[in-house]
């Protein structure tokens, strides 16, 4: 080896020892800004009947399989997000779809079959004939054997402007459960009604196409799909070990798997702090990304967090979790 190559090869480790000792030390929780406060906690569907996730799809009817009912709440409905704003909510996520009569019916299923005592899609109905279909008639715990909820959630299908009239005041994430564009432009024409302060309350998310849809004609609606993940974690994960927070993550959300999010350059404290600065609200949520309804509903999935991590979280019992930020024991 020559001299000349020998110089080369030091400055050449010498160069790359530096570089391993910036990225250290520029995405470690050294020197980072300490964060304090609660974590934002968001409440999936306010307060509902869970049940488990054991070998959950799309087509999975989970009425069939809840748990024995806590409470007496069913997702979706003004009383289950009261309820889950009096437990400690600082958000809550609800779903709708478009009706017959171009409103939108807050449910979440694809169809009315798992969980109604009619059939078909929310567009097969006014919101008006919604208003008559019991959305506890399929719930139960024991395979069949009893329905507790059967004749008990009559009228309890509310509409988008019921919920948005009923809680004026109180911060909400959307779900817009289609891949219709035509139903993110209904959203916008819908939301953009609503006064500007009402309107910064809000966040939509759901498919790529209502979503884009949406975000068009509302530039300033805070909003979520695949494509605005991808177009902000890809770069990202390419180059946010130099502290660069591409633009396409501002003013956005994030839905961030537990199981992933330890890949994430800077996690926990410097990517919160670099998303806060670029206004995207990170929300973790329970599992690899397989099944986005997966959320911290006990305080054993608490302890998979870090240590006094204050983003958000995904929990489908916000009456479990809440206590234990909220109203700490002692």
């Amino acid at each position: 080896m020559s001299r000349l190559q020998k110089i080369w090869r030091k400055k050449s480790l010498l160069f790359f020892a530096v570089l391993i000792v910036f990225v250290y030390f520029n995405n470690s929780p050294l020197f980072a800004k300490q964060r304090s406060g609660p974590p934002l906690l968001l409440a999936h569907r306010g307060l509902a009947q869970t049940f488990t996730m054991e070998g959950v799809t799309n087509d999975t009817c989970t009425a069939q399989r809840i748990y024995e009912p806590e409470h007496p709440y069913l997702e979706n409905t003004i009383s289950s997000m009261e309820a889950a704003f009096q437990a400690g909510a600082d958000i809550v996520e609800f779903d709708v779809h478009m009706t017959k009569d171009d409103q939108f019916a807050v449910f979440h299923d694809w169809t009315l079959d798992c969980r109604t005592n009619v059939q078909g899609v929310t567009r097969d109905y006014s919101m008006a004939e919604l208003k008559k279909v019991d959305i506890g008639y399929g719930y139960t715990a024991d395979g069949g054997a009893t329905y507790p909820f059967r004749g008990k959630g009559v009228g309890l299908m509310p509409s988008l402007t019921e919920v948005l009239e009923r809680f004026p005041d109180k911060p909400f994430l959307i779900d817009v459960k289609s891949s219709d564009p035509a139903e993110g432009q209904l959203l916008a024409r819908y939301l953009s009604k609503l006064p500007k302060r009402q309107q910064n309350l809000l966040a939509v998310y759901g498919g790529d196409e209502p979503v884009a849809a949406l975000k068009e004609q509302m530039p300033d609606m805070r909003v979520m799909s695949k494509a605005t993940m991808k177009s902000c974690l890809i770069p990202y994960l390419a180059v946010g070990w130099t502290g660069y927070v591409p633009a396409a993550c501002e003013h956005t959300e994030l839905h961030i798997p537990d199981k992933i999010a330890p890949w994430l350059w800077g996690w926990p404290e410097k990517f919160l702090n670099r998303m806060e600065q670029a206004d995207n609200r990170v929300i973790v949520v329970g599992g690899d990304g397989s099944d986005f309804s997966s959320g911290f509903d006990t305080p054993e999935d608490i302890k998979r967090l870090p240590h006094n991590y204050s983003g958000g979280i995904w929990t489908n019992r916000i009456d479990r979790i809440a206590p234990l930020y909220r109203y700490p024991p002692g």
